[in-house]
């Protein structure tokens, strides 16, 4: 690696670390970076994930006075991400890459969708009033098996079922999103690392850059208004749909 490709790699690590502490997605980031500087799809997508886990736990930290009250929700909802993170880092190494891909773009429109829409939904549903634990549970577990599988905007599916089921207010949820999104990417990097096949140039490089952006993206999304982060986190993740779908053309 030149020194420019090296410099490329931690910056984009950088901006990843601090889109997934304020929403979610910064795989889209550093995966395509390392796309285009010749890793295989698969290989970047397992450096992608490792390099990311300090940066994820850095921004779950920077969060950490959003959560109080949290606890049993963690609990209960962590255990379904880290089961889900489990399986599709199994999947992984085990299905065609282009199988899942084909449905990612529809997965992230769906929830960018929902987390823009979420004041209008929960007027008309209500499931924030009387959680439905076991639906969330589920749900929750089905998101842990994508981001363990590809992790790119786990973040925008975590916020869309958090503000459908739960009463809280947005950071709170954001910090609930950030302690799973570690969680699950902890997980599959366990797995990744058991099986081998690590790229880890690119996963030190990423890591630098995450560790030192994460920090930096929750200072930023603590002060930004509810309904302009929402906003934001709809354009978002129309932008990622419509990126992933030409991605999985390509």
């Amino acid at each position: 690696m030149s020194a420019i490709e090296w410099g490329a790699v931690i910056a984009a690590g950088f901006g990843a670390g601090a889109v997934n502490t304020i929403v979610g997605s910064g795989s889209l980031i550093t995966y395509p970076v390392m796309v285009f500087l010749g890793l295989p799809p698969v290989t970047a997508n397992i450096a992608n994930t490792v390099g990311l886990v300090p940066g994820s736990i850095a921004g779950a930290w920077g969060y950490r006075d959003k959560l109080n009250g949290s606890r049993k929700l963690i609990v209960r909802l962590g255990a379904a991400s880290l089961t889900g993170a489990i399986c599709g880092a199994i999947l992984l190494t085990q299905l065609p890459k282009g199988a899942f891909e084909l449905i990612v773009p529809a997965l992230i429109l769906g929830a960018a969708l929902v987390v823009g829409l979420q004041p209008l939904i929960v007027k008309r549903i209500r499931l924030a009033e009387n959680t439905n634990w076991s639906q969330l549970t589920f749900w929750v577990f089905l998101s842990g098996i994508y981001g363990g599988y590809f992790s790119a905007a786990q973040g925008i599916i975590l916020l869309g079922l958090l503000g459908l089921f739960l009463a809280s207010g947005l950071q709170e949820q954001n910090a609930v999103k950030n302690v799973l999104q570690a969680l699950v990417n902890i997980v599959a990097a366990i797995v990744f690392v058991v099986v081998g096949g690590v790229a880890w140039k690119y996963t030190v490089m990423v890591a630098i850059g995450s560790l030192i952006g994460a920090p930096v993206g929750a200072k930023v999304a603590k002060r930004i208004p509810a309904r302009v982060f929402r906003i934001g986190i709809g354009v978002l993740g129309v932008l990622m749909a419509a990126v992933m779908a030409l991605m999985a053309r390509s």
